[in-house]
């Protein structure tokens, strides 16, 4: 695989990050969204760094990957968490470092700002693929169950 190039995602990524993200909502959890909605939500993020923010990864031109980051405030640490989410890479592209690459630009981004107490993500119970990914970059699991509701 050519080398890769990270950066922030822009507004001419959007389409690709709804694409990639309706392809992991449908692999992980087997739902079908919206595409529009989900393309709203994209454009909202893209447009608000205080919602959080998008870096893809490049190889040749075309995007094979990406990771989202939003924000969580602790009152605990005096600090910001920062949520790993939309985490997705093609399928003919995994194996390659797509998301160690990822991964290691935000940890060093986070690293490099004091207002950051940490990185976290949820993964599916099932999902023993990724959590062994994410075990194998040193992060363990929390001890959390996470709860929602539907508001």
């Amino acid at each position: 695989m050519p080398p890769l190039l990270l950066r922030p995602a822009s507004p001419s990524d959007a389409n690709r990050i709804r694409d990639f993200n309706l392809a992991l909502a449908l692999e992980t959890e087997a739902l079908n969204l919206d595409p529009d909605r989900v393309l709203q939500g994209v454009g909202a993020l893209l447009a608000d760094p205080s919602k959080g923010r998008y870096f893809v990864a490049e190889s040749d031109g075309i995007v094979v990957g990406q990771m989202m980051h939003t924000y969580e405030w602790s009152d605990w640490r005096n600090g910001m968490f920062w949520w790993l989410q939309s985490v997705y890479v093609r399928p003919e592209s995994r194996g390659r470092g797509v998301f160690t690459a990822l991964f290691r630009h935000l940890e060093a981004l986070a690293q490099a700002d004091a207002g950051v107490c940490g990185l976290r993500l949820y993964v599916e119970h099932h999902n023993a693929i990724a959590q062994g990914v994410y075990r194998r970059l040193g992060l363990n699991p929390a001890g959390y169950e996470v709860f929602t509701s539907v508001a």
